[in-house]
């Protein structure tokens, strides 16, 4: 009879952890969409001609752009920095890539099963706008979606083009494997030549 109460425990015990695994999931979506709202607050901030607006007193990054692709009914703020604190919060401006609607390569990143996740919707020639503060908004037709391993890809920077990049495969069940998927945008061009 002491069998009951040992199994009684053990089913509890596996209930808690299976609810607090579930809470973990939740709170990360949960984070991530309260995020947005208030980095939408700073994003107007910014617009309004404020610099570095923290979405949060103890935030350590700021918005630095809008990410638009009306196609897929996203828009999201894109922070500065790619750690992995910013990630969590929104998609993010590599630091050392070229700004949106400059010369050069845009590179920003995102979390596969949040922000990022609708990249594996994206098909080429999907439209694709990114706004910064007080220029003229880029825009960019994707021209292709590839699978590249971490270890060994590179990213040339001496193009002018967006790059859209998170990790690979979207329904991964282990975090940080080696694998990313990068969609590769270039500008597009209105009739008369301009973006």
């Amino acid at each position: 009879m002491r069998r009951r109460p040992f199994v009684g425990a053990l089913a509890a015990l596996v209930l808690a952890a299976g609810a607090w695994q579930l809470g973990e999931a939740v709170w990360i979506y949960l984070k991530a969409r309260l995020a947005q709202h208030l980095l939408q607050r700073a994003w107007a901030q910014t617009l309004g001609g404020e610099v570095d607006v923290k979405p949060w007193p103890w935030a350590d990054t700021w918005p630095v752009a809008r990410l638009r692709v009306p196609g897929h009914g996203v828009d999201l703020i894109v922070l500065a920095g790619v750690s992995g604190r910013t990630l969590a919060f929104g998609p993010g401006h590599a630091g050392e890539s070229a700004a949106a609607g400059a010369a050069g390569t845009v590179i920003l990143s995102g979390h596969r099963d949040t922000h990022f996740r609708f990249l594996e919707r994206l098909r080429a020639g999907d439209e694709i706008v990114v706004e910064r503060p007080h220029r003229p908004r880029a825009r960019y037709r994707v021209r292709e979606a590839v699978v590249v391993d971490a270890r060994s890809a590179r990213i040339r920077t001496d193009e002018e083009r967006l790059v859209l990049l998170t990790c690979y495969p979207f329904a991964a069940m282990t975090p940080r494997g080696p694998l990313r998927y990068v969609v590769i945008a270039e500008p597009a061009f209105t009739s008369a030549g301009s973006p």
